[in-house]
């Protein structure tokens, strides 16, 4: 009987250990949520601002060759290849300002034996120059480009590569857009307030993302930030994270 008693006794003492543990941690809980909702008195929200540009500057370069299996000819004729570029390209209205040649770069191909594997006897040298220009004059360039390989023709081995386009005034253009963005922001912000019944107060921190430059109509984007170079026409995208105290 007594065993019984004793039994009961102990079985009560720990339900009353758990109440109490259940008690206790339910007022921990409760302070920290009264805590957390007294001290989310701020919001955060994103602002973006975007606009179309077209670029105003090309950047547009072309390469070609000449081999021999003497490396004195082989620049002899790299040098009268570079004079029909340059006579072809001036020819075209290009100035002479506008184009820059690149130093040569010399590659040598060795003799492969009939076992496959290669001898220390020259088989010939290759010569490579590229030439790039740099003009505002987009749409002539730009067709230049289509066009240049018309030295082949010549007996010239030109490639032509693809041209890069670039907007010169993005610099000051990134400081507008960081404005408008933070504006932008700031609207969403007022309004958010205004929905939950507080009022909005100062700003209190502000971060600036990436800037997006993309090929127009693209949804393209970047952790890191883009800055298109393939297309004419481009769309920048500013973004601004901002905190706000509500009361």
């Amino acid at each position: 009987m007594n065993e019984t008693k004793n039994r009961l006794f102990a079985n009560i003492i720990f339900a009353c250990i758990i109440v109490a543990g259940i008690i206790a941690s339910s007022f921990i809980v409760t302070n920290a949520v009264v805590r957390i909702k007294s001290q989310s008195n701020t919001i955060t929200v994103t602002g973006s601002a975007k606009q179309q540009i077209t670029s105003d500057l090309i950047i547009w370069s072309g390469s070609f060759t000449a081999q021999s299996p003497n490396l004195q000819d082989a620049y002899t004729q790299l040098k009268t290849n570079k004079d029909k570029v340059l006579s072809y390209l001036t020819d075209q209205g290009v100035s002479e300002n506008e184009l820059v040649f690149s130093s040569i770069n010399t590659n040598i191909y060795y003799v492969i034996s009939t076992y496959g594997m290669y001898t220390n006897d020259v088989d010939y040298y290759q010569l490579s120059q590229t030439v790039t220009i740099t003009s505002g004059e987009i749409d002539k360039i730009t067709e230049l480009s289509r066009s240049s390989t018309d030295l082949i023709n010549d007996g010239i081995p030109f490639q032509s590569n693809a041209p890069q386009y670039q907007y010169t005034k993005i610099a000051d253009l990134k400081v507008a857009m960081l404005a408008e963005a933070a504006k932008d922001a700031t609207k969403r912000a007022q309004m958010i307030a205004e929905n939950a019944g507080s009022k909005l107060g100062n700003l209190t921190y502000a971060d600036m993302g990436v800037i997006q430059i993309t090929p127009l109509y693209s949804n393209e984007v970047s952790d890191y930030g883009m800055n298109d170079t393939s297309s004419l026409e481009k769309e920048i995208t500013a973004v601004v994270h901002c905190k706000f105290s509500i009361g």
